[in-house]
């Protein structure tokens, strides 16, 4: 694998590692308290912070997979590196799409 490649999916976990920490510590702390979907939502509608954190996360987990599924496209399938680069190239930007889709809703008012 291309070591920049390589540095950049072992940064994205580690970034991801304290964010799917954070998230979930969260969730339960969210859901022992009793809390709606409604009142989480609630108290994430206009939070710069929590838009950065989710953004952060979405943006890690998007490089992260399509280099992952770059790997896995060009070891698995006939696809040459080209091929597979593409294809894990237009994964990452749906993911990428998709979780910025997801934080608009969950942050903008």
């Amino acid at each position: 694998m291309n070591v920049r490649l390589y540095l950049w999916q072992r940064g994205t976990a580690a970034l991801m590692a304290p964010l799917v920490l954070i998230h979930v510590a969260v969730m339960f702390y969210a859901t022992r308290q009793g809390l709606s979907a409604a009142d989480i939502l609630g108290r994430t509608r206009g939070s710069v912070a929590w838009g950065l954190f989710y953004a952060a996360f979405v943006a890690a987990a998007a490089i992260h997979a399509g280099i992952g599924i770059r790997t896995i496209l060009a070891e698995w399938t006939p696809l040459g590196a080209r091929g597979a680069a593409l294809a894990a190239s237009a994964f990452a930007l749906l993911l990428a799409g998709l979780g910025a889709r997801a934080v608009i809703a969950v942050v903008m008012p």
